[in-house]
């Protein structure tokens, strides 16, 4: 197995890619003198940066066709031993064929969200594990992972934007879509909920598309960035609030403090990994990944007070323990 070329596809989005890290690191790590590409989209392509277990990122197009042919006649002049699409999309397993390695390894079809991909495939693998993290990394144990390393290695991140010149509370509202997130008038309550608690500044993060929206917010301060933005704003921040995105599963990576709120979406697969993020759902909550365009009531039943409590106990767990 030394020396073998290894292309991973996960192309996006940002919580995705995060999840991905630790089982491309164990992969890079397993087989020596290897050399590993990752296929990214290039909105994503940051949070790769330094990445010591990464030698180079195939940038996939976002919409030229041609680009995107062009893009496989690259991969298949790299000769690749294997290709893990940790994906399970159709347009991935697709990047995972136009590069003809040797063995494409990806996930059972009844765990595909489109099994038209499985067709691709010369592997298969159908996971045990409840996270997503932990089905990553078996993905990559049947593709040589021998030795597993819950590592993620993320860059310094740059620093983009107006932050405060101390300690603060980061919270990113915006979600991949509307149902996960919670609602922005809460951010108000719990702005001044914190403040009176702590004297801390809430600071909502978001992309400068986002602006006027975040900007509505009375009691709170705002910063736009990008990605190498978040990165350096989560690091600096002294706790996150979260919801179900990237941000959240950022600073889960990173480590830091703070309360996950979930609704529509399983924390069991998809919350913050590690144990350093408290997690808040609602007992009524139902588990649906359909992407709707209305906060799901069960995010409005979780209260900006419940999320002072949680914070509280996230930050000084060994006070709230005794208590």
């Amino acid at each position: 197995m030394s020396g073998q070329r290894i292309l991973v596809i996960r192309l996006g989005s940002m919580g995705d890619v995060i999840h991905t890290l630790p089982a491309v690191a164990s992969l890079k790590h397993s087989i020596p003198h290897s050399r590993l590409t990752w296929a990214i989209d290039s909105r994503w392509l940051p949070l790769l940066e330094a990445n010591p277990f990464v030698d180079e990122a195939a940038v996939l197009p976002r919409k030229s066709v041609a680009a995107f042919w062009e893009l496989g006649r690259r991969l298949r002049a790299s000769h690749f031993d294997i290709a893990v699409d940790f994906q399970g999309l159709l347009k991935s397993a697709l990047v995972a064929s136009l590069a003809r390695a040797d063995r494409i390894f990806g996930f059972h079809r009844s765990q595909l969200r489109e099994r038209l991909g499985v067709l691709f495939y010369s592997s298969q693998r159908q996971t045990v594990s409840s996270h997503v993290v932990d089905q990553n990394l078996e993905l990559a144990a049947s593709a040589g992972a021998a030795s597993i390393l819950k590592q993620f290695p993320l860059p310094q991140g740059t620093a983009e934007g107006e932050l405060p010149g101390g300690e603060f509370v980061l919270a990113s509202p915006l979600a991949g879509w509307p149902a996960k997130q919670w609602p922005l008038e809460y951010y108000q309550r719990l702005a001044a909920l914190i403040r009176n608690e702590w004297g801390l500044p809430l600071v909502l993060n978001g992309p400068p598309a986002a602006a006027e929206q975040l900007r509505r917010v009375d009691g709170v301060e705002v910063h736009l960035s990008g990605v190498s933005g978040l990165i350096h704003a989560t690091r600096r921040a002294l706790a996150v609030i979260g919801v179900d995105s990237g941000p959240l599963h950022l600073a889960a990576a990173l480590a830091k403090p703070g309360v996950a709120i979930f609704g529509p979406t399983d924390p069991v697969r998809n919350g913050p990994y590690g144990n350093t993020i408290q997690v808040l759902r609602d007992l009524a909550a139902r588990t649906s990944y359909k992407r709707r365009q209305e906060i799901d009531p069960s995010m409005c039943a979780i209260e900006p007070e419940q999320v002072l409590e949680s914070l509280r106990a996230s930050l000084y767990p060994q006070t709230n323990s005794s208590a």
